[in-house]
């Protein structure tokens, strides 16, 4: 570890990936508002999904190095200690969710031998192949990678009974700090041209934000958004491989002319105010930022169950949130929005209320920077 204590706290983040989903989002939000205070240097264990690197703010320094230890790859002792080398540099590893794991072991394996830096694990959720079921092997393997963590950091509920009781953790240990937003950003108007899509007059929007993955299932989404009226749209905005089932789901059922993927934006405060309704079609969620999003413009959610979905919108919204893995009544949930304009509008100013008074991205921001100053036991 750097013994240089008068220069600024050098942070080392290992991401399973660093497209820009929600996780990412948040991260790069915590280096933006901690700006000029810290070094930063990312790998990401899947090197060609970086698009939340454009959204780092000019003035953060950060690094990206090429020749990093692959975070993928058989957990052999040789690959091991070479990521466990490259960390002794740094006063503090952050690491997030499964695809990082390795690095999580590498430090538990070599933390004593080589003196490394305190490290803080994120987890804020699972894959396809995780989302009905957690494995026993990953269980395991987490158990044993975690066991000289600082901390583990969730934002849920969900992941917080998950790290207790499936990954033995102690609850010294594990950490609930709830994602956040600047409630006030996304209050203000949109900016349709934002979008390479243009919202005409008389239209209504269903829309969403989320990685093209299978795990959000977003042929289902088209699925329950086919029997809306032809005024009302779907744009799912975002980047990722579920584009072409997509656009084949809403080709079978002759809606395509009517389904927009105008792809990723840097700033979804620029354009969630222009949809009506904002949906999630996901298997698993656990804190979704987006939906937070969506509540501070005013929006409705209809979604699934899944994870603390149905706590984070307000009571309003309740009967619009529905039994996990029920197609029907997701659809059910989106027509009844669809077709009364004064519900939307009054279960939108309740859910921005509610966002005001519990999401606010400030206390998140604090709670992350006393956990991270507290670990490496300097202020920042």
């Amino acid at each position: 570890m750097s013994s240089a204590k008068s220069a600024r706290p050098r942070i080392l983040h290992c991401h399973s990936t660093f497209s820009a989903g929600g996780k990412e989002r948040r991260a790069v939000k915590l280096m933006n508002a901690f700006g000029k205070t810290l070094d930063h240097t990312l790998v990401s264990a899947m090197p060609n999904q970086m698009g939340a690197r454009s959204l780092v703010d000019r003035a953060v320094t950060v690094r990206y190095p090429a020749d990093f230890s692959s975070l993928t790859g058989f957990p052999s002792p040789g690959r091991l200690i070479e990521i466990a080398k490259a960390m002794a540099e740094y006063d503090l590893i952050l690491t997030y969710n499964w695809g990082a794991m390795d690095a999580v072991m590498a430090h538990s394996v070599f933390a004593n031998t080589l003196g490394l830096p305190p490290l803080v694990h994120h987890e804020d959720g699972f894959n396809e192949d995780e989302a009905s079921e957690l494995k026993t092997t990953r269980n395991l393997y987490r158990r044993a990678a975690l066991r000289c963590a600082s901390a583990l950091v969730v934002p849920s509920a969900t992941l917080e009974r998950i790290a207790l009781t499936k990954w033995k953790q102690p609850q010294r240990l594990v950490q609930r700090i709830p994602n956040g937003i600047a409630t006030q950003r996304f209050a203000k108007p949109p900016k349709p041209g934002a979008l390479r899509v243009l919202k005409r007059d008389g239209e209504k929007w269903v829309g969403t934000l989320a990685g093209l993955r299978p795990v959000k299932q977003l042929p289902a989404l088209v699925d329950a958004f086919a029997p809306l009226g032809d005024e009302w749209q779907l744009v799912i905005i975002g980047e990722g491989s579920e584009q072409q089932a997509i656009r084949e789901r809403a080709a079978a059922l002759e809606v395509d002319h009517r389904v927009h993927l105008p792809g990723a934006v840097n700033e979804p405060a620029d354009v969630i105010g222009l949809f009506d309704i904002f949906a999630l079609s996901s298997r698993s969620e656990q804190f979704p930022l987006s939906v937070v999003e969506a509540m501070a413009a005013g929006l409705p959610v209809a979604s699934p169950a899944v994870g603390d979905v149905a706590s984070i919108v307000a009571s309003e919204n309740a009967p619009y949130i529905t039994r996990p893995g029920d197609a029907l009544a997701l659809k059910r949930a989106l027509g009844e929005l669809a077709k009364d304009s004064a519900a939307r509008k009054a279960i939108g100013a309740a859910n921005k209320a509610k966002t005001g008074a519990e999401f606010e991205e400030a206390k998140m921001v604090e709670r992350y920077r006393s956990l991270y100053s507290d670990i490496m036991g300097r202020a920042f």
